[in-house]
């Protein structure tokens, strides 16, 4: 679900997220989770990022490379 508008300074920044290490994979995915709060929707900056994804559409990995080309 996503909202239609949002206040940007409600988003947490992705850049002040930490998570050690030495937690193993399910408890470092529950403490980026705990901290970002929304997963799907974050700022990085003063950008504010939507991640969306289609059960057919291109991978992130085609994605990245069509914007780096």
């Amino acid at each position: 679900m996503y909202p239609t508008e949002i206040e940007p300074s409600t988003l947490v920044d992705i850049r002040t997220v930490k998570v050690t290490g030495n937690l193993s994979k399910e408890q470092r995915i529950a403490e980026y989770v705990r901290q970002i709060k929304n997963p799907y929707l974050f700022k990085c900056g003063k950008y504010t990022i939507s991640v969306k994804h289609t059960e057919n559409g291109p991978t992130l990995e085609e994605c990245l490379c069509q914007m780096m080309s």
